[in-house]
């Protein structure tokens, strides 16, 4: 099995006629992806790559049937609008990839999600990949390097970065360990599915023996893992690097929900919490693969 996304899941994409909506498309169709239909306002009745463009969500939904996930590459300020035009019209998961998304617009999206019973990864996300089976955003860049690069196996990867996400899953996948899922929840303070959302859900995968966490400074989320571990919510081992250990207090680390503030979210604090719990906690990136490959041996 995989989490978020497989071969079967029939997919929407928001802004399929710019520059970012088809190249993404390309990349999701030549992956594997079922993209089923596009939606750009003004555009109906256009193809892009043999995918039919609608003017509109709900209209989509009657003509191709139901859609399972709808990825956004809309701009910034259309995105609260975009998001919640395809809530309103049932779609169960939304991939909210650009960045620099207002926070209020996010926190009215994550109302109008939790009452529609929806969920939403992002925003500012390179997406999810299933290796061998699909993927949702822009992770992988191009098909071919994506098929080439990751392998299919039983560990599950959880990152707070996008690029360090494909760069993990990378080095997992040429230390011939493969992956369940590899997911990006996405950099900003206020995400839709943060750590702990996709923590549990790898919990439930039968597929995945074994959780790789990249966390960073700032938000709790690398705590409450930690919580979950120790209340048994989380019972799979979890292999865990959490980057900024030279950042003080203030400092931005890469990300808008990266920095500390009021002596929160420090990288010493995490690690500490993460090894207490006892999360097999890694010192530097290249560590990674043969702690991983230690705890998989030893189950």
């Amino acid at each position: 099995m995989a989490i978020l996304i497989d071969e079967t899941k029939r997919v929407l994409v928001q802004g399929i006629t710019g520059r970012e909506g088809r190249a993404r498309t390309r990349l999701m169709k030549e992956f594997g992806t079922q993209v089923v239909a596009g939606c750009t306002p003004g555009k109906g009745g256009e193809d892009v790559l043999d995918v039919p463009v609608f003017n509109t969500v709900e209209e989509a939904v009657e003509q191709v049937g139901p859609i399972d996930v709808s990825v956004l590459f809309v701009p910034a300020p259309l995105v609260k609008n975009a998001a919640l035009e395809s809530i309103d019209a049932g779609i169960p998961l939304l991939v909210i990839v650009p960045d620099r998304v207002p926070v209020w617009d996010v926190l009215e999206i994550s109302h109008s999600a939790k009452e529609k019973g929806v969920q939403f990864l992002g925003p500012n996300t390179l997406g999810v990949l299933s290796p061998q089976r699909a993927v949702l955003g822009m992770m992988g860049g191009r098909a071919e390097n994506a098929r080439q690069w990751f392998k299919r196996g039983p560990v599950g990867l959880s990152s707070r970065s996008g690029g360090i996400t494909s760069s993990i899953a990378y080095y997992l996948s040429q230390a011939d360990i493969g992956l369940s899922t590899q997911v990006h929840v996405g950099g900003d303070s206020v995400v839709g599915l943060p750590h702990p959302e996709i923590m549990l859900m790898f919990e439930e995968d039968p597929e995945t023996k074994v959780i790789v966490l990249f966390g960073e400074i700032g938000t709790s989320q690398e705590e409450r893992v930690a919580e979950m571990i120790q209340t048994g919510e989380i019972t799979k081992p979890v292999v865990a690097f959490i980057g900024g250990k030279a950042a003080k207090e203030g400092t931005r680390f890469s990300h808008a929900g990266a920095i500390i503030e009021g002596g929160r979210g420090t990288h010493a604090g995490k690690v500490a919490a993460l090894r207490e719990a006892g999360a097999h906690i890694v010192d530097s990136f290249d560590q990674i693969p043969e702690v991983t490959k230690t705890v998989l041996n030893g189950l």
